[in-house]
């Protein structure tokens, strides 16, 4: 999906929400359990739930990974049922180098090799451009680099401030925008993070944003929208446990539809309000 189809998605949905498919087997109904493939039925019901609300899906790999090569199965099949109007992401933050990094983007990127092809990938930069470029010489797809997080132990590097006052995730991003341009690289970005938002634009104005931790995780979706949107939207937030696991009953895909529509409502008017829509 090209930067101009996923600004057109978000208008036309008149939403920027991307739901993430981080299925656990121990917290999908227990009617499910039943199914030839538990997890993929899950994540059927879900994607045809939320289709028309969402403009991205973000399997987070190690969902599927921990279960083996049934796990690998389960995440084919998704892959292959998510809209193709929706901006796939492969939650998978690898990080290596060389031939190790174009192993991995093969395995994410290359459907002729893989048996699956993913819009985007996240990536951990810590080991430098040898572990981003090699996701960046797939045309047509995206790398999401880590740049932000709002995790406890975010604050151990990612504050760091050297004798020039920048902090490493500023060095992080003015480094990775070398690499690419707009059009193939996004950042993620923790929600709870709020006004730090402002410092992410003075370095990427115009990158998307890939937006984990609003909702379960305390994240404010208008904080994220005053300080991180720009004139394209250039957000993409993220939603799991709040609309995957809304229920645990026979009624989980209607539960999770009727969060999606309560975000997707909230995303509207904060479209609305900058004039994007």
């Amino acid at each position: 999906m090209t930067r101009t189809e996923l600004i057109e998605q978000i208008k036309q949905k008149k939403s920027f929400l991307c739901v993430g498919l981080d299925t656990d087997i121990n917290k999908i109904p227990q009617h499910l359990l039943a199914e030839e493939d538990p997890i993929y039925a899950f994540n059927k019901a879900i994607i045809e739930a939320t289709g028309d609300l969402c403009v991205a899906y973000k399997p987070n790999i190690a969902f599927y990974e921990s279960y083996g090569v049934k796990g690998w199965n389960s995440l084919q099949k998704t892959w292959e049922a998510l809209p193709k109007n929706c901006l796939s992401i492969a939650d998978a933050k690898r990080g290596d180098i060389g031939n190790t990094s174009k192993m991995y983007a093969n395995a994410f990127f290359d459907q002729s090799i893989s048996g699956m092809s993913f819009d985007s990938i996240t990536i951990a930069p810590y080991m430098g451009k040898d572990s981003v470029t090699p996701f960046l010489d797939f045309e047509g797809k995206w790398a999401i680099v880590l740049a932000l997080t709002s995790n406890e132990g975010s604050l151990d590097f990612q504050n760091f401030t050297n004798s020039n006052g920048k902090q490493l995730f500023e060095e992080v991003i003015d480094k990775v925008n070398s690499w690419g341009s707009k059009d193939n690289l996004m950042y993620v970005v923790g929600a709870t993070r709020g006004e730090g938002f402002i410092k992410i634009r003075e370095h990427a104005p115009d990158h998307f944003l890939l937006v984990p931790g609003v909702g379960a995780q305390g994240g404010s979706l208008q904080d994220v929208c005053q300080y991180g949107m720009n004139k394209d939207c250039g957000l993409l937030v993220n939603s799991t446990r709040g609309i995957i696991y809304a229920s645990n009953g026979t009624d989980f895909a209607e539960k999770a539809r009727e969060e999606a529509i309560k975000l997707q409502q909230e995303m509207e008017a904060e479209l609305l309000k900058a004039g994007i829509i």
